[in-house]
């Protein structure tokens, strides 16, 4: 069995959505010399994070409504890294997806360490696809799943159709193939999103 660490490490001057200096995490370390404490300032879509209904949807529902049992199961990274700019129905119709797959997109952002601002995403038309087929979840390597789209129709598509969305992967050293996933996010209540712990296991699926 291979275990992979598809997560993005949290520190301080870490790549953030836009390069923006507020979305920045913040470790304020404190000792008296023999005990030493962390107080951390997080943004909850930093890095590797799951997200919400409530994160583009007006009184959209919390993170605790994201179910557990739809975040651990099998799962297919799809090498998408030839597409130059979004993936479309056109560049997923020949992956074979079906019903309940949880699919993660494997692009050209993953060999990125800096903030690219025309990074890979879904478009809409990939977004009706993928819900057309009924899958469980999709996640991304980029730290967002759609850019700069208006009125955010990809997220909208997703979430309307209880389509789970993880955003910040790190696939660089992973094949196309079928893995065994665990994402783990905090168990937070009342928040947009969560961070998380992604790991995937090879030979348990």
């Amino acid at each position: 069995m291979k275990m992979y660490d598809i997560t993005s490490s949290i520190y301080e001057g870490m790549t953030v959505y836009k390069d923006k200096p507020e979305k920045q995490p913040k470790l304020n370390r404190q000792t008296n010399g023999y005990v030493t404490e962390t107080r951390l300032e997080l943004d909850v879509h930093t890095g590797t994070h799951i997200d919400a209904p409530l994160h583009m949807v007006e009184d959209g529902e919390t993170f605790e409504s994201v179910p557990m049992d739809k975040l651990v199961g099998p799962c297919k990274v799809l090498d998408l890294t030839g597409v130059e700019d979004r993936v479309s129905k056109a560049d997923l119709e020949s992956f074979g997806l079906e019903k309940d797959d949880f699919v993660l997109f494997k692009t050209r952002n993953s060999f990125v360490d800096t903030f690219d601002f025309d990074f890979v995403f879904l478009a809409k038309d990939g977004a009706d696809y993928l819900a057309e087929i009924g899958i469980r979840g999709v996640g991304t390597d980029a730290l967002g799943i759609e850019r700069s789209q208006e009125g955010h129709p990809t997220h909208k598509t997703l979430f309307g159709n209880d389509i789970i969305i993880i955003e910040g992967l790190r696939l660089k050293d992973v094949e196309q193939g079928e893995y065994f996933m665990v994402a783990a996010p905090l168990k937070l209540l009342g928040t947009d999103a969560s961070p998380a712990r992604v790991l995937l296991f090879e030979g348990l699926n």
